[in-house]
Parts: C-alpha cells; structure tokens; sequence
C-alpha cells in the first residue's frame, strides 16, 4: 500500500517573494521601503544639520577672531601694525588659531603683512580667486575649507576671509582654526545617528511584519476554512470574523447552500424522470412476458436495453451532481469495502468466492458514499463473477490528495488489445455471460465525473486488475 507523502505546508519565510503575487508581501515590502526612504532622509538631514551647525559655531569664533585682529591694527606712517593681542592660542607655535593680515597689490597677488606668531613661519592659504570674490564682497565674510596648515594634512582647518578698509585703504583680515575635533565629532554624530536609525528600522520592520501577519490573521483563517470544505473537513464556515471579512464570510456560506439546493433540486428531477421512464419499462417488460413469438421477444430484448440505457444514464447525471457538489462529503473506504465484501461472498456462496481487501482506517473518498458503492461494486462484482475462487481489494492513499483502490481477481483475465474496449458502453466480451454490459462504462463514467480515472491491465493473480484513481479527503 502506498504511502500519503508530506505535503509541505506554507512558510512565512517566503514573503520575501515577488510582493505583486501576494497582499502580505505587498504590504510589507511597501512600507519596509516607506521606512527606509524616510529613515535615511533623516539621517542625512540630522548629520547634515549637525555639521552646520558646528561650522557656523567656527565661523562666529573666526569672525571674532578677525574682529580682534581689525580691532588692533592701525596705520602708521610705516604701514600697517597690529598691536599685540591677547589670546594665548595665537601666541602659541601651531596651536590651531591663527590670523593674518594682506593686501592685493598692483599685479592682483596677495601680500602678507602680519600673522599671528601660531603660524611659526607658515601662512594661511590664499585661493588665487580670494581677491576679487572679497572685492565683489566687500566687509563680508566668506568661509571656506583648508586641507591643512602641516604638510602631513593633520590639521585641517576653517579659515574665514574679509576685506576691510583701513582709512581708505583695502586690507584683507584672515582667520583660520583647526576643525579636526568638529570632523571627529560629526563622524562619531554620524555614526551613531545611522547606527540608533538602522536599529530603530529593523524594529519597525519587524512590527510591520508583526502588524500584517496579526492584522491579515483572519484572511488566512478564512483561506484554511474554505479549503477544509473543499477537502472534506467541514460543511461551513464556522468561525466569526472583523467587520470587514464577515461579509465575504457570509456569502462563501450562501453560495454553499445554494449549491446544496441546486443538487438537491437536480436530484429530485433525476428521481422523477427515473420513475416516469421505469414505469412504462416494467409495464411493456410485464406485457411482453405473458406473450410468446418474435415481437414479444423483440420487445424484451429492447426494452431491457432502454431499460440499462436510463439506469446508466440516470446514474451519470445523478453523478455529475454529487460530484459538482462535492463538499463536505466524505465517506470511508474501509466500510464500504467491508460491507460490498460481506454481500458479494453471499451473493457468490456457490463459487466459494473468498474476498481479500485491505485499507486504511483512516483512509476516506472525497464524495458521496453511495457513488463509492456504485463504483467499487460494480469492480468488485465484475471480479467475483469472472473469478476462479479468489478476489483481491486493497486501497491506500497516492498522495496530492488522491487516493487507488486496486481490484484483481484468479479469473481468466482479459487480453491487453481488449482492456479499452471493455470501458464502452454496452460492451461485452462474453454474450453468454448475463448482464448488459453497462457496469463498467457506468464505473468509468462515475469516476470521470469525481475527477478520477479507471484503469485495466493484468493482475499477478492471473486474472484482471482494475486500477481505480479518485479524490481522498484529508483525515
């Protein structure tokens, strides 16, 4: 007996897939990205902001310093002087702080005439273009980066320039400070504000995902109760769900008894023209037996066959209902084998017919029980009457919500060129053999209907094996 295999069940792990297939995925990948989008515009607006911030706090103590520097100069006879000025940074060899003062000469070039004694023999760099933006911008003050003062570039520096008029006479003031501590300060800012939003993003991803799973719970409910009535597990949707879903609830349960109407509504026209077309049958079939001679034999023999034609008719439509219906049924293997086994070894009492079968407790048709009936004792009779002594029944589960059923018997068996042929409709290989050759079209027909199909081939027992494929309800 084979098997059922494990049928993997969904992982949440899989919402990273293509979001346009799935709403949970949709709503997560819209608003993870929503998140990221605005936490990296915040980062780059709070760094961006602290940077500015610290510069313009450097570039009031450069325009301090130059005032200062303005403050203490004065011309002499001999030129330009600036008095001593009492701050202990400037005073000191590189220490970061430095002023200095200039002029453009004739030729458009720069001319230092006094610096702070922190410069220690260097100069404050002077862009070939300083001049003329400082003239253009007269008294104000323009601010712009230094690589830096030492060669090895480790004191980088903020310098501020302004051109100011010294009893008519232009002079550009110049102040420079060391800027490493506020580029290490926003370097640590920096990181640690990418570091707090990037934990602050995981987390709001994760309660979004949170969110969504717990928010669409009742959607994935749903889905699992529907499919537990397509399988066979439950009739109706049972539970009560949010507002917004018991609506679509409400009418998944209409739409089911509206099928169960439209079935059963089908059913008693099927009962009704069976017993309107049976009845003229038997009463023709009833005349024709009191009467001898070529008609009356005529008229049996035909009205058997119209007979077996509205009962294999009757049952197919009968079929094609149940089976378009389908939900909710669900009948067990093992009992209707075991009952169809029980009658059969009577009905054949006289040919010692022992029945072997074999199936699962647990194993069940995704149908209705007394087309499980039709179907399995149409084979298991066929196989009783054509066999030797021995019949074989054995069921089992194929996985992917299938289910086989195998019925072999010690008869004479049927060659292969003449399997398909036995499917047909009033077939029979045997003429002399009673019945009207419909029980196996009826079978086919049957489980066409469910989905399923029939199969002949030859049995190890040496007769026939009917290999039978229909829909298995989950246990």
């Amino acid at each position: 007996m084979t098997e059922t295999p494990a049928v993997p069940k969904p992982s949440w792990g899989r919402w990273l897939g293509r979001p346009g297939r799935s709403l949970t995925r949709r709503l997560i990948w819209l608003a993870s990205a929503w998140i990221v989008v605005a936490l990296m515009l915040t980062g780059w607006m709070l760094t961006s902001q602290y940077r500015e911030s610290a510069l313009r706090r450097l570039d009031n103590q450069l325009s301090a310093v130059i005032d200062d520097v303005v403050i203490a100069s004065v011309m002499t006879p001999d030129g330009l002087r600036v008095a001593e000025i009492k701050d202990a940074p400037t005073l000191r060899g590189l220490s970061g702080k430095y002023w200095m003062v200039g002029e453009v000469d004739a030729e458009g070039g720069f001319v230092v005439l006094a610096k702070s004694p922190s410069l220690a023999g260097e100069s404050l760099y002077v862009d070939p273009e300083l001049p003329e933006r400082l003239r253009a911008a007269m008294g104000a003050t323009l601010s712009y980066n230094d690589p830096g003062i030492l060669a090895d570039g480790t004191q980088p520096l903020q310098i501020a320039s302004s051109m100011k008029s010294l009893n008519g006479r232009p002079f550009v003031f110049m102040a420079g400070l060391d800027r490493s501590e506020i580029d290490v300060d926003t370097r640590q800012f920096a990181t640690f504000t990418w570091t707090a939003l990037l934990i602050l993003g995981i987390g709001l991803v994760i309660a979004v995902f949170l969110q969504v799973q717990i928010g669409l719970r009742p959607l994935f409910d749903l889905r699992v109760e529907i499919a537990n009535v397509r399988k066979g597990k439950a009739a109706r949707i049972e539970k009560d769900y949010p507002t917004e879903i018991q609506p679509l609830a409400e009418q998944v349960n209409r739409l089911l008894d509206h099928n169960q109407e439209v079935v059963e509504r089908q059913r008693t026209h099927v009962g009704n023209l069976a017993h309107a077309l049976k009845t003229p049958l038997s009463v023709m079939l009833a005349e024709a037996g009191t009467d001898a001679g070529p008609l009356a034999d005529i008229v049996r023999r035909q009205s058997e066959v119209m007979k077996g034609q509205v009962d294999h008719h009757l049952r197919r439509a009968r079929a094609a209902a149940r089976a378009a219906h389908g939900l909710g049924e669900k009948t067990p293997v093992g009992e209707v084998i075991d009952e169809l086994a029980v009658m059969l070894e009577r009905v054949f009492q006289s040919k010692d017919v022992e029945i072997d079968w074999r199936a699962p407790d647990d194993l069940a048709f995704l149908g209705e029980r007394q087309d499980l009936q039709e179907i399995l004792g149409n084979l298991m009779e066929n196989a009783c009457k054509w066999s030797t002594r021995r019949v074989r029944v054995s069921a089992g589960a194929s996985g992917l919500g299938q289910m086989i059923a195998v019925i072999e018997d010690d008869g004479p068996g049927v060659p292969a060129d003449q399997r398909d042929g036995m499917l047909k409709r009033g077939a029979r290989l045997d003429e002399d053999a009673p019945g009207s050759g419909l029980g196996l079209a009826i079978v086919d027909d049957l489980t066409r209907a469910y989905g399923g199909r029939l199969t002949l081939a030859a049995s190890d027992l040496g007769g026939l094996k009917a290999v039978l494929e229909l829909p298995a309800a989950e246990s």
